[in-house]
């Protein structure tokens, strides 16, 4: 998991073949003013924009995911997000069946930490990092880019 603001994204750029990409488009996109929906980038990259207001802890958590085929650059674009987070190297509870057409395998475990992000801030989930996203109060707006793995 890496969690940093976008003034350091370019720091990124060499740990995968498409976070120079993804990173690029952030940057040149008007977060402020993206509509919500679904954006394809180019192969193996596809952009997700949300607004809604989030949910508590223990919804969250009900689905408590990660990927194995995908990793997730998740950017607060405005409003206060918190997360849960485990590795799944410590998960002990598998919740259901790895769906491949949705790339999510749930877990029943309770995340070991949480953080927030603000706006302009991003965190990057590997598929060895268990999450739990949208956590909040109020409004959230954000921005998912699925990477190819």
């Amino acid at each position: 998991m890496i969690i940093d603001t976008l003034a350091n994204a370019d720091k990124y750029t060499s740990v995968h073949p498409l976070f120079a990409q993804a990173f690029e488009y952030i940057k040149n996109t008007d977060l402020a003013a993206i509509e919500v929906g679904k954006y394809e980038i180019a192969d193996g990259l596809k952009a997700i924009v949300s607004s809604k207001v989030g949910m508590t802890a223990q919804e969250s958590e009900a689905k408590f995911e990660c990927h194995n085929n995908n990793i997730d650059i998740q950017v607060c674009i405005s409003g206060n997000e918190t997360f849960g987070w485990k590795t799944r190297n410590e998960c002990k509870s598998q919740k259901g069946d790895y769906n491949p057409e949705k790339d999510v395998l749930f877990y029943n475990d309770e995340p070991s930490m949480h953080f927030t992000l603000n706006d302009n801030q991003f965190v990057v989930f590997f598929p060895e990092d268990v999450h739990a996203p949208m956590i909040g109060e109020d409004e959230i707006k954000k921005m998912v880019i699925k990477v190819r793995k």
